[in-house]
């Protein structure tokens, strides 16, 4: 039997890999890192912007164009996220991605959610040794339809999680 004094340090200790192993049940399959390890979780809030352009077929259409976003850590600017898709660190480290796969976000109004590989670094830091990007829990950054000027743009506002995974040795 633990004493009372100890089961707050067990529960203390226990709440966090309870709290992975619950995010990780919820990733859906075609975007989970089976073998990875977290190296951070940014939270990004931004917009992903969209350019006019005529589709296949002639007409104007909003066309992705780039995601601009602040990534925060604990409500503090912890870096950037920009065209390439790339992330760069506070601390100058940098990757950019490559989307291998996704899944539909909660809503028709939100972005997909992402498994991206790591095509290129820059930099040494928090994000050098980084293998894999996931992007989770999207709230918005959708635009469809027809536009009525080419060359205009248009910023959806968005936030979402991004875990940087690195292969496990």
């Amino acid at each position: 039997m633990i004493a009372p004094r100890h089961l707050l340090l067990v529960l203390s200790l226990a709440a966090p890999v309870m709290l992975l192993t619950a995010a990780a049940a919820q990733m859906p399959d075609a975007i989970a890192a089976s073998g990875e390890g977290v190296v951070a979780t940014l939270h990004a809030e931004g917009a992903q912007v969209y350019d006019c352009k005529a589709d296949a077929n002639g007409k104007l259409a909003w066309q992705f164009r780039e995601p601009i976003a602040t990534l925060l850590r604990d409500g503090t600017t912890a870096g950037r996220h920009y065209a390439g898709p790339t992330w760069e660190a506070s601390d100058g480290s940098a990757v950019t991605g490559k989307a291998v796969a996704n899944v539909p976000g909660t809503t028709p109004a939100d972005i997909p959610w992402l498994k991206l590989d790591v095509i290129g670094h820059r930099g040494s830091g928090t994000l050098s040794g980084v293998t894999t990007v996931q992007r989770t829990n999207t709230h918005g950054g959708v635009v469809n339809g027809l536009c009525d000027k080419a060359g205009t743009y248009f910023s959806a506002p968005y936030s979402a999680d991004y875990v940087f995974l690195r292969k496990s040795p």
